[in-house]
């Protein structure tokens, strides 16, 4: 049987997802409650005993409500399959015109395309040296949830936008992995540091010189840095031509399909 997330389920939900993922129950919790809501999470039951579930985390694409298939946890695939479907007309019911994923692994991304996915929202990944300049200046950390937000908007309105409440969670996974946020007037970037090296997850700027100097903002910050792996979208307006494509997401409409060849999808807890 498949249905709506209820109280009573609490205990075994946690469990399930710990099992699964590996995560503090503490961070679960976070996740259900302020990530999801549980009036977006949804489990499979089967003799009395949850077997699947997932979260339709609420989003936002080119004006359209839609969800974000989020944690799809369970062993056994027919039920998976069927939770997916479940969830999808429910949300479609609310309104939702699209679900978008990020599939864990090749199983999930086939369990998907079975289910009426496509891909969308690739990205491209490149190597960069990054040059010293004591005049590239900018700030760090200093990025609140409904400013990356606002920001987002600014740069590739084509996004698929969280609320600021729920990037919050974002963030503060972001920020308890070691991320740092270096901004400007003319961008943004969330990087993670590894040795000499400056891993960009999120790069956003006015053009590449702008994120040129966001980089070297952050080697001086960094001081050991000489290069940075830099990770955007396939259809970002920086270093164009440049990196190597890679699959990312997917997308499965619930109404009339509409172009997303140059929509972005990112920092969303996968």
């Amino acid at each position: 049987m498949y249905r709506l997330m209820q109280p009573s389920d609490r205990a075994a939900v946690l469990a399930l997802w710990q099992r699964e993922r590996g995560d503090s129950e503490e961070f679960a919790e976070t996740l259900l409650y302020r990530f999801a809501g549980v009036q977006n999470v949804y489990v499979a039951e089967e003799n009395e005993r949850i077997r699947a579930a997932a979260m339709a985390v609420p989003v936002t694409l080119q004006g359209r409500p839609g969800n974000y298939l989020f944690g799809l946890c369970g062993q056994d695939e027919l039920l998976l399959a069927g939770l997916v479907d479940y969830l999808c007309a429910q949300q479609r019911l609310r309104g939702a015109g699209f679900t978008v994923a990020i599939p864990n692994g090749s199983g999930q991304a086939d369990l998907l395309t079975d289910k009426g996915f496509q891909q969308a929202f690739a990205l491209r990944c490149l190597p960069r040296e990054v040059e010293r300049n004591l005049w590239s200046q900018a700030e760090f950390d200093s990025v609140t949830a409904k400013k990356l937000c606002e920001l987002r908007e600014r740069f590739w309105p084509n996004t698929v936008q969280l609320t600021p409440e729920r990037m919050a969670v974002v963030l503060g996974d972001l920020y308890s992995r070691g991320a740092t946020i270096v901004s400007s007037e003319k961008g943004y970037g969330v990087y993670f540091r590894r040795e000499d090296t400056l891993y960009f997850v999120e790069l956003m700027a006015d053009d590449d010189r702008s994120a040129e100097k966001l980089m070297e903002a952050a080697r001086e910050k960094e001081v050991i840095v000489e290069k940075a792996v830099i990770t955007v979208g396939a259809a970002q307006n920086l270093f164009l031509g440049e990196g190597t494509r890679q699959d990312y997401g997917m997308i499965r409409f619930e109404g009339e399909p509409f172009d997303v060849s140059e929509s972005y999808l990112r920092l969303m807890l996968d």
